[in-house]
């Protein structure tokens, strides 16, 4: 036995360490309820919350005694043949004139329901409320819907950490105007001096 033990000194060290293990354990079960000194996980996370965004849009119109009255776009668009080319305002004479579009090759009913203004259409044409324009920008705008949905996009108020509290998140029409989304090209500039950075003014202690 020494000489073989001799020969394979960590097989012999291996073998012990197991018997000890072994004999140190028993029959013992793991007590659920023992403290382990570690934080217990969270149970609960708070919901991340959309800021609303308003409903079907309204045109301002005059009345014939001075009068400005908000009618849906439905009540102009049902008594007009849907254009299917449309893509701005540039050739409008009533509504809309002026109305800029920078959105891909997009028409106006690519997003808007012909059969109901009011609402917005989906790419399989089926019909979607305003308050729900996430889902229409998503159809295009996967990579940007993937990264909204891991908080990366978007803007965020409320906590990081969702164990304490909920999160609320823009949707895409509160920074991006639907008919021209793309933001203009901006120069940076310098990042305002932290007053605890700046030297301090003589005489003056913080």
């Amino acid at each position: 036995m020494a000489k073989a033990a001799e020969r394979h000194p960590l097989r012999l060290v291996a073998v012990l360490v197991l018997a000890l293990s072994l004999a140190g354990c028993g029959d013992r079960e793991a007590d659920p309820d023992a403290e382990t000194g570690l934080p217990d996980e969270p149970t609960t996370l708070h919901a991340v919350l959309l800021r609303p965004v308003p409903g079907a849009p309204r045109v301002h119109v005059e009345r014939p005694d001075g009068g400005v009255e908000a009618v849906a776009c439905a009540t102009c668009h049902a008594v007009k043949a849907p254009a299917p080319d449309q893509r701005g305002g540039a050739s409008l004479d009533s509504f809309h004139r002026g109305l800029e579009m920078a959105h891909g090759g997009l028409t106006c009913l690519s997003c808007h329901d012909a059969g109901d203004y009011d609402r917005l259409r989906l790419a399989d044409g089926r019909s979607l409320r305003f308050e729900d324009v996430m889902q229409l920008c998503s159809q295009c705008h996967g990579p940007q819907a993937r990264d909204h949905a891991a908080g990366l996009h978007g803007g965020m108020s409320g906590y990081w950490d969702r164990t304490r509290g909920p999160q609320v998140r823009n949707q895409c029409t509160h920074c991006h105007a639907p008919h021209a989304p793309g933001f203009p090209r901006m120069q940076p500039g310098f990042k305002p001096i932290d007053r605890f950075l700046a030297p301090a003014t003589e005489g003056h202690d913080e």
